[in-house]
């Protein structure tokens, strides 16, 4: 998780302390900060307001698009090996229910040209029978950036759907919808979004507008704005995407603290932020490479997330020993040891982990 910003951390207190006085909150507070929440998110990720909601969770967002799909056990579902597992079960349990393929494409044994290579394995895992590829924009152990320009291209070939779990990376690293066209994207809000736990956004495309949401609630019913006219039933959902949001999405808590970290990494842009993380990593990773530590090559992962793999000869135990006992918080992913340096970090930081890795011997 991202640390609360202070300023994001005052709008929850205020969203608390309304809830005093519920007299307060009006019939427009219902879907006033929520248009401003897809109005934010839209501009970061360069796409249009009206094709963002507001979900409680990646798992959530990919039932969505789970629900309106049509496979059969001749069709395949392609996803990375390893990746974050709410962009992974969904596709398992589809294959459980229809029979469908599940292409799960591993990265090479290999430390040379790694990302280039596993980028290609998925290229070509791709054919006629593929229904849809799942991915994120980096892998969440290590940042290899998968190449989601070409990968669009070829499913465009073979009319599969490209849906992407953009959590380890939108709000890090920049995002145009327009350029990579994804009929889905759906983004955890307590990563690099900087927001909330339990809040997220998704974007749909085209492809879902006359599709079916998971959930049957009145906000999402056309008129809901009307709270007069909720006694009179309505058949049509809200148009286009607006139809996939939440239950209770107003959350008047949540909602204004997501809205203030939006703004927030709107202001820094993800493009600064990118810069950043490479100006206070490059050294660092440079000294691990010299003492035999693997990182993915700096052209084909992110600058903001990275996996470190050991030598040979030292275990995964004693380095987690070690980084607790010398208070260095970062994460282990199956053999990688993730780190996710962003503008709150120094260099310095990232040289008392590479002081305690160099320093253990095998």
């Amino acid at each position: 998780m991202s640390p609360l910003l202070k300023a994001v951390e005052k709008k929850g207190v205020a969203g608390i302390l309304k809830k005093r006085n519920p007299a307060a909150v009006s019939q427009e507070s219902f879907f006033t900060d929520t248009e401003k929440v897809r109005r934010e998110f839209s501009k970061l990720i360069n796409g249009e307001a009206n094709r963002v909601v507001l979900v409680p969770s990646v798992s959530y967002g990919m039932a969505n698009v789970v629900s309106n799909i049509k496979v059969s056990g001749s069709d395949n579902i392609i996803v990375a090996a390893e990746q974050f597992p709410s962009n992974y079960y969904p596709w398992y349990r589809l294959h459980q229910d229809t029979g469908v393929q599940l292409k799960v494409i591993s990265a090479p044994y290999t430390r040379i040209n790694r990302g280039a290579q596993w980028n290609q394995r998925i290229l070509e895992a791709i054919d006629k029978n593929t229904k849809l590829v799942a991915l994120g924009n980096v892998h969440w152990a290590d940042g290899t950036l998968f190449n989601l320009k070409e990968i669009r291209k070829r499913t465009h070939d073979v009319g599969a759907l490209l849906v992407i779990d953009g959590t380890q990376s939108v709000g890090a690293l920049p995002f145009d919808v327009k350029e990579i066209q994804p009929d889905a994207l759906v983004c955890g809000g307590y990563k690099w979004l900087m927001g909330p736990y339990s809040l997220g956004l998704a974007y749909y495309g085209e492809y879902f507008d006359q599709g079916k949401p998971i959930e049957e609630n009145w906000i999402n019913r056309l008129h809901s704005e009307n709270f007069a006219g909720l006694v009179n039933y309505k058949s049509e959902y809200q148009p286009g995407a607006l139809r996939y949001e939440v239950g209770e999405h107003s959350n008047f808590i949540l909602v204004p603290m997501l809205l203030e970290a939006l703004k927030q990494i709107n202001q820094w842009k993800p493009k600064a932020i990118q810069q950043y993380c490479a100006s206070i990593t490059k050294k660092p990773i440079q000294l691990l490479r010299d003492a035999g530590y693997w990182i993915e090559d700096d052209h084909h992962r992110g600058q903001h997330l990275f996996g470190i793999r050991l030598p040979e000869g030292k275990t995964i135990e004693r380095i987690k020993d070690l980084v607790k006992k010398n208070e260095i918080s970062v994460s282990f992913r199956g053999d990688a040891i993730r780190v996710s340096p962003h503008l709150y970090n120094t260099e310095a930081d990232l040289m008392k982990l590479v002081k305690v890795l160099v320093a253990e011997r095998p």
